[in-house]
């Protein structure tokens, strides 16, 4: 589908039958990933994704239910990315597409930022910044545990926190080769934990 040409601007394409709901949810997570929390409305994730506003409030009802499954969508985009064979044990795929993930979609990632900065201000998102961290860690755990690392609470927020910071830096400045060099970095630490 190509866009219509209207006064200058150029429409989106208008989503397919059954696409409907994955493209508002893509719209609502580039809206607030490029334009911060506060402007997530009906209308700007309508016009991020070329359809009415009646249809945002159809499909979430309220800005609170799309905002929770905008954030389902985030994560769900983006946890995959913990390891590149789920569930081996190997640490050589631990992080393995985290660099690519960021930099093919940023906007996840500036999503779930944006909505853990906005929980400063706002405590009752803090279930959902409580939701994001609670599902990257349990993956990580699981990942660490295969690889037959003594997987503690101590050692898994460690070891997020230095993804997050690696991802947060990447998203912010851009500089994925950093970004790689801080994963193959964190592996190295990583291995003589392995059994």
């Amino acid at each position: 589908m190509t866009g219509i040409e209207t006064a200058g601007m150029t429409a989106r394409p208008t989503p397919g039958y059954g696409e409907g709901r994955r493209a508002l949810l893509a719209a609502a997570v580039h809206v607030v990933g490029t334009r911060g929390l506060r402007h997530l409305t009906y209308r700007s994730v309508a016009q991020e994704a070329g359809v009415a506003h009646g249809l945002v409030a159809h499909h979430f009802g309220t800005r609170d239910a799309l905002l929770q499954a905008a954030l389902e969508f985030s994560l769900a985009n983006s946890v995959g990315s913990i390891s590149a064979r789920p569930g081996s044990g190997d640490l050589d795929a631990l992080f393995a597409g985290v660099v690519e993930m960021v930099q093919d979609n940023p906007d996840d990632q500036a999503f779930q930022y944006e909505l853990i900065l906005e929980a400063r201000r706002r405590p009752e998102l803090r279930p959902q910044v409580e939701q994001v961290y609670a599902t990257y860690r349990q993956a990580l755990r699981a990942e660490l545990e295969a690889a037959g690392i003594a997987a503690d609470d101590a050692l898994v927020h460690l070891v997020f926190a230095a993804v997050d910071g690696l991802v947060f830096q990447q998203v912010c400045l851009d500089d994925p080769v950093a970004a790689q060099a801080g994963v193959e970095r964190l592996r190295a630490l990583l291995r003589p934990l392995a059994r």
